[in-house]
């Protein structure tokens, strides 16, 4: 039964933050079973004699755990779950503060709407390039790259064993900065052309006085904007796809899987 629970607790921290079987969306009691069973499919996988999670797991099941490390021990496998679940959605929030930075410079940031995924409001634009990021991780078999790192992560990080906090710091901070670098690619067509958009008004309200730039240019911005996603969304979703895999080779290789 220790082992069991060690096994269930690993699989549980994807359900928190990981993309798609995080969302706010699945009731509590579905994430639960689901959870349950997962392990129940794991589990006999994890004591094959050719795993070397067999010789892993045999410990705790041979000697069991005692009541003053069950609950470290159970804080260790979320914590591995909820690293691979986090990496994995890093992407989507890179997609989504993308979104965010376009829908502040076309003018459309006051109007927000709920993402269903987190529960939490966010830009039209962002809102819609998450969801598109989303359906990609889908597609693209991302849950089942999660899947395999974490029952791979069996095999490499024994029960409660995990201890690289400081290699851990340095990965996490390296992905954010590539989420950063994501978020700024996405954008960077977009505020080019608002750059020029804004010298061209600049000499225009210079040259022609009597026109309202600030009315004619909040909607040439909203058309830009609009021809912008039109023009450049197929690109926003290969810069997507080129970080999404990055960032799950980067955490398969921190979990040697």
């Amino acid at each position: 039964m220790p082992a069991w629970l060690m096994v269930m607790f690993r699989l549980s921290g994807i359900f928190i933050l990981a993309p798609i079987l995080g969302s706010a969306t699945i009731p509590r009691i579905v994430k639960v079973m689901l959870v349950f069973s997962m392990t129940f499919c794991v589990y006999p996988i994890l004591l094959s004699p050719s795993q070397p999670s067999a010789a892993m797991l045999g410990v705790v099941i041979d000697h069991g755990l005692s009541f003053w490390t069950l609950l470290p021990h159970i804080a260790m496998e979320l914590l591995v779950g909820l690293i691979i679940g986090y990496c994995a959605s890093l992407p989507l929030i890179g997609m989504q503060f993308g979104g965010d930075i376009i829908d502040k410079q076309i003018g459309i940031g006051f109007a927000n709407i709920v993402n269903p995924e987190s529960g939490e409001q966010s830009g039209v634009i962002a809102n819609s390039l998450f969801m598109m990021g989303l359906a990609i991780f889908a597609i693209l078999g991302g849950h089942r790259i999660m899947f395999d790192i974490l029952v791979g992560s069996f095999n490499t990080v024994p029960i409660g064993g995990f201890n690289n906090f400081a290699g851990l710091f340095t990965m996490v901070q390296g992905m954010l900065t590539l989420i950063f670098q994501m978020a700024f690619r996405i954008a960077a067509p977009l505020l080019c052309l608002i750059f020029l958009q804004t010298v061209a008004l600049g000499f225009i309200a210079r040259t022609v006085p009597q026109l309202n730039i600030m009315s004619v240019g909040f909607t040439i911005r909203i058309l830009n904007g609009v021809t912008f996603l039109i023009a450049f969304i197929s690109i926003a979703a290969w810069v997507y796809i080129d970080e999404m895999y990055k960032l799950l080779e980067l955490v398969a290789g921190f979990f040697g899987v």
